[in-house]
């Protein structure tokens, strides 16, 4: 089977639904639920139920949200050899706001134990991203923690994906290491420095970020769907039509990075992946949680029949 290594956080997702406040405002929320989260946990288990073989390398506490992490892990066929436990630091958390009729969210994070890996962890783990086929990462590490992988990734012929989340500047010489550049509209419109909301601004803009030396660039437009090119051809997928099925998009572009890897990791095209995840994508929407919502592969092959 083949490989894939994810870097990045786990947090515990503390979730409250209802409106989100304004700044100075007080509100009764509706609900509140704990569960597994953090982009890079997402997206492995997004890779897992879909159907991978999928490492994740991260740091957790030795308290219970850590204990949270491997449970999720486990049931998802992630695997844990590069999950180091630190008991100097707390698991990381995050508070998400989410508007339960709209599925909006603002999302607040503390990386926590996730936050001190170092150098020596990613050379602890340098085997495992070296034998992968794709090694995919985010921007909730350090940023000196993700250049050092990818360049290890690269110098050993291991196809890239980066999800510029949380949007970062980033020094001109990671571009190149990067196979796949996959934002959402908001990440697109900070490393453009243009207003990206459609496919028509995609289209438009795109091609500057392949100038920077990016081989492929996928923007996901949210309920629009997602727009592909490189400097060979180019695709927009639009989203699956879900309507008032939508209660929770939180985490729906750590589903799409997880199954678009998995899907590429199968020899699949890079258009047929982008389907196959966009459909996977959709459906986590229409589920509450992050980690929690992500489908199986038998559901998403279903609808794509």
């Amino acid at each position: 089977m083949n490989k894939i290594t994810i870097l990045g956080i786990f947090v515990a997702d503390l979730a409250f639904f209802g409106k989100i406040p304004k700044v100075g405002e007080t509100i009764l929320g509706e609900n509140f639920v704990v569960g597994p989260g953090g982009k890079g946990s997402n997206q492995s288990v997004a890779a897992g139920k879909a159907g991978a073989d999928v490492e994740f390398i991260t740091k957790i506490g030795g308290d219970d949200y850590g204990k949270m992490a491997i449970k999720i892990f486990k049931e998802s066929n992630v695997g844990p050899k590069n999950v180091f436990v630190t008991n100097d630091h707390n698991t990381g958390v995050a508070a998400i706001l989410l508007n339960k009729k709209t599925g909006e969210n603002a999302i607040s994070v503390v990386p926590g134990a996730a936050g001190t890996l170092t150098i020596q962890d990613i050379e602890k783990a340098k085997e495992t991203i070296i034998n992968s086929n794709f090694f995919l990462t985010q921007l909730e590490v350090p940023m000196e923690i993700v250049e050092h992988s990818l360049r290890i990734a690269k110098d050993n012929g291991v196809k890239t994906i980066l999800n510029p989340a949380p949007a970062t500047k980033l020094d001109k010489k990671i571009y190149p290491l990067i196979d796949y550049f996959i934002p959402n509209e908001t990440e697109a419109s900070f490393y453009l420095s243009k207003h990206i909301s459609n496919e028509t601004d995609a289209k438009k803009y795109t091609k500057d970020l392949l100038s920077l030396g990016i081989k492929n660039v996928i923007i996901t437009l949210g309920d629009k769907g997602a727009y592909f090119e490189n400097k060979i051809e180019s695709h927009f997928e639009p989203s699956l039509e879900l309507g008032e099925r939508v209660v929770d998009t939180t985490g729906a572009g750590d589903a799409f990075c997880g199954a678009f890897a998995t899907y590429l990791c199968e020899n699949k095209s890079i258009i047929e992946s982008i389907k196959f995840a966009n459909a996977f994508a959709g459906i986590s929407t229409t589920r509450i949680g992050t980690a929690n919502s992500m489908p199986t592969r038998d559901e998403i092959e279903k609808i794509l029949k």
